[in-house]
């Protein structure tokens, strides 16, 4: 385990006082800004984070689990938040969220300002973090958990799923049901890392079968149905001989349907329609949509489970690799 860093630490490397390394990261008008600016580098480069809790209560922790996720517009993280909320209820901590909206950048600062108030434990979504977040989740004093993916490398604790077997599974249904005039639409690319990770299993589960892509879009926008329906729209006007769409999320498997139903499309007859999720909002429609369960609420439940283990055995508890298998539904879409 990596050594935490103190104040005492940052200070010695930036060749100041401990008071005046502190009055530094506070901004303090006092300090010069050359003075600031090295001290405030040294921190970020090694993963040092600021104690905001004052005086007394500096060595201690507040009641608060730290839940970082890129947005709430979607369905997707809020069950998250369903499971990790259900495990804590019962427990002094309560969860407070932060919001990326899909930029490391805006990750590293979301992060460090959590940090500061040292909450109880932290859960983050996502693998792929800057450097200088990976180093401050591993000076973290505190459980870690990143959720959603288990591609990668994780910084300690970690439950999700593989989101590249996710997309080799679904393209190997699809290849089984006979499809061969393949298409996938997917959103937020390339911020989304694990709907990349999925285009990417979905490609090499057709290249194993001697299929390839018969069209793609990679949309850089917010997943919504309407703009399912608009780029579903454009991609059989382009293709007439498109007999299946893979699409990221089932917001836009839905646009899709929508765009089928309004035109006249047969689905599955004329063209197949699968999504990723399992979202509440398919429940109801016409059609039951292909789709896989990428298991959400279990996520959330196991990464709260396992802060309260880790704080109960304090430094006794090694870190924890949980790989859940998500499910595909073939509902009457595909």
């Amino acid at each position: 385990m990596t050594k935490k860093l103190l104040l005492k630490d940052v200070a010695l490397l930036a060749g100041v006082s401990e008071m005046t390394a502190s009055r530094a990261l506070r901004g303090a008008p006092d300090v010069s800004q050359k003075t600031r600016i090295r001290v405030e580098e040294i921190a970020r480069s090694h993963g040092y984070v600021p104690n905001r809790i004052a005086g007394s209560l500096s060595s201690q922790s507040v009641n608060l689990v730290a839940v970082v996720v890129p947005s709430l517009n979607s369905f997707v993280f809020p069950e998250v938040l369903s499971g990790i909320s259900a495990i804590l209820k019962d427990s002094p901590l309560k969860p407070v969220v932060g919001i990326t909206g899909y930029d490391v950048e805006e990750e590293e600062e979301v992060i460090r300002e959590m940090l500061s108030w040292r909450p109880s434990g932290l859960v983050v979504a996502g693998l792929e973090h800057s450097e200088a977040t990976r180093k401050m989740l591993q000076q973290a004093d505190i459980p870690v958990v990143e959720v959603m993916d288990v591609d990668g490398d994780p910084v300690g604790h970690c439950v999700g799923i593989s989101h590249l077997e996710a997309g080799r599974d679904m393209a190997e249904l699809i290849l089984s049901r006979g499809y061969e005039q393949i298409g996938f639409i997917g959103t937020k690319m390339p911020q989304d890392f694990r709907a990349r990770k999925r285009f990417d299993g979905f490609v090499d589960g057709l290249a194993a079968q001697g299929m390839n892509l018969h069209d793609q879009e990679l949309y850089s926008g917010d997943s919504s149905i309407e703009t399912g329906r608009q780029l579903t729209s454009s991609m059989m006007r382009r293709n007439p001989d498109l007999e299946c769409i893979y699409y990221s999320s089932d917001v836009m498997s839905v646009g899709g349907l929508m765009h089928c139903l309004a035109e006249g499309v047969s689905v599955p007859g004329d063209v197949a329609l699968a999504g990723f999720n399992n979202l509440q909002l398919l429940k109801g429609l016409p059609l039951e949509m292909a789709t896989t369960d990428a298991c959400r609420r279990q996520i959330g439940e196991r990464a709260a489970q396992i802060i309260l283990q880790a704080r109960a055995a304090k430094s006794d508890m090694g870190p924890v690799l949980e790989v859940l298998r998500p499910t595909i539904s073939l509902g009457a879409s595909l």
